[in-house]
């Protein structure tokens, strides 16, 4: 649960569920209030039927002889009275005497709110009060009766009552208006599904404008083209926009930053072509001096000497201008880059190819030339890399003193193909570690210093790369160790290749 949307679900569940649960609690409050309310005038009932009977019981303490007759007018006169005496203080609440035989002697409500006193008889109830004070008599004891009508609750009791008269009992009977309630609790409970709605409107707008402000954002940052952020447009949304404000004010200090450090790495390149330019512009000059002081003195040794002088002269001039013809054939290779045009070669007979230029010369001085490939066909330019590996196993032939050894060995790599020159020499010197493959670098006093450095250009134009590994990195006994790396050269789908 860690982004807006679920945080926003959860928290209209969660009041969802507090409207669910304030309106249980209402509908339980109401029942229970009508319940109480219930109760409350059954008690009612019940005092004033016990009231009714004290005052019947007064009005024939003092009775002597037979039964009184049931059409005396003024014994019912007497027994209204009584009643409404009995009820009135007790509101809401109606009553009356009851014979069995007879029915109704005595009926009074005397807090009815009409517009005059009400002396008959309920109709509607009649059956209803027929049948408790029926039932009170039988029993000769209280009896109760609650009646749930629609929009309101009618109780009834009556009680015996003794005297001369046999089968006589008291009764009274009041209604509670169950759903005096339901009006204030259906507003609440109305107030409460709009609430809940307009709060579930509000979150789930609220979610969707957010989803889609981010999602537009996340749109924009997704079209990056990797050089600047994009400047995103204000969502209108507060807090949103203080974060998109936040993002352009990066980009812009971004683009800033971004265009100083171009500028500066513009300066730094130049200082370092210019620098690298000084560099060659001298090793030139001192490699083109040296053959032509060389040929001005043996030219004024052959102006000064007879035939043969001359000619041992002419020879040695012929010699310096080879030097500088294979000095200029060096630096063309090094300004001339050409695209590699691949094909399918066997690793291990360009190896021994690679080998037998240089065998009869490492003989001579007894130095062994082994080799070793562990894949047997790789796709690279054979011309290409037959250069790299020449001008290598060059270096490596010159710095191996007479009975060493040098190696030459192929496998594949993470990259793709690796070759490796190792040699048994000195290695190379601490201070030309980092110069090694600069133009005019060499740790030889005869030496030109560019077989290294045409050897790197010719990896990179392959797109490959080419570096010394650490004294020892590699193989024992090695003193410097050369691997050329070159990537996609293995083809996995070729059938020559293992």
């Amino acid at each position: 649960m860690h982004s807006l949307r679920s945080r926003l679900i959860v928290l209209w569940v969660m009041s969802l569920v507090a409207c669910i649960a304030v309106s249980v609690l209402l509908i339980q409050l109401y029942r229970q209030s009508t319940a109480a309310q219930v109760g409350r005038a059954e008690a009612v009932v019940a005092h004033a039927c016990d009231l009714i009977r004290d005052r019947y019981r007064f009005y024939m303490a003092g009775w002597q002889g037979s039964a009184p007759s049931l059409d005396d007018a003024a014994l019912r006169r007497d027994l209204t009275g009584g009643v409404a005496l009995a009820l009135g203080r007790q509101d809401g609440v109606e009553g009356g005497i009851w014979q069995r035989e007879t029915g109704s002697l005595a009926y009074a409500y005397p807090t009815y709110e009409g517009s005059g006193p009400k002396t008959d008889l309920p109709t509607a109830e009649q059956d209803r009060i027929r049948s408790i004070n029926d039932e009170s008599a039988r029993e000769q004891q209280a009896a109760d009766q609650r009646v749930a009508l629609r929009s309101q609750t009618l109780l009834l009791h009556a009680c015996p009552l003794a005297g001369p008269i046999p089968d006589l009992t008291a009764w009274t009977m009041a209604r509670v208006q169950v759903a005096a309630g339901s009006g204030p609790l259906g507003l609440g409970l109305g107030i409460l599904l709009a609430l809940m709605l307009g709060m579930s409107g509000l979150l789930t707008m609220l979610t969707l404008v957010w989803s889609r402000r981010l999602k537009g954002i996340e749109t924009a940052l997704a079209v990056d083209d990797g050089r600047s952020l994009p400047a995103l447009e204000r969502t209108g949304e507060r807090e949103l926009d203080r974060i998109v404000d936040a993002l352009n004010d990066a980009a812009t200090r971004l683009a800033d930053a971004r265009r100083r450090s171009e500028a500066l790495t513009a300066q730094i390149a130049s200082s370092e072509r210019l620098a690298a330019l000084g560099r060659v512009a001298a090793g030139v000059a001192h490699e083109i001096r040296n053959p032509i002081a060389a040929m001005r003195l043996r030219a004024e040794n052959a102006l000064a000497g007879d035939d043969g002088r001359r000619r041992r002269a002419l020879a040695d001039m012929l010699k310096q201008i080879d030097r500088l013809d294979a000095l200029v054939t060096e630096l063309l290779a090094m300004t001339q880059r050409r695209e590699p045009h691949p094909v399918v070669v066997d690793v291990e007979q360009f190896l021994a190819d690679c080998v037998a230029i240089h065998r009869r010369d490492a003989e001579a001085r007894a130095i062994t030339i082994g080799t070793n490939s562990d894949v047997r066909a790789a796709t690279f330019d054979p011309e290409m890399v037959g250069r790299i590996v020449d001008n290598l196993l060059l270096n490596a032939k010159r710095h191996t003193p007479p009975g060493g050894q040098v190696s030459i060995s192929a496998s594949a790599s993470d990259l793709g193909l690796r070759i490796t020159v190792a040699d048994s020499g000195a290695g190379v010197a601490s201070e030309l570690r980092d110069r090694l493959f600069e133009p005019f670098v060499t740790g030889r006093a005869d030496g030109i210093g560019l077989g290294l450095a045409i050897a790197r250009e010719l990896a990179d134009a392959h797109g490959g790369r080419l570096g010394l590994l650490d004294h020892g990195s590699a193989t024992a006994g090695c003193g410097a160790v050369f691997v050329l790396d070159l990537p996609r050269a293995l083809d996995g789908d070729h059938p020559d290749c293992r």
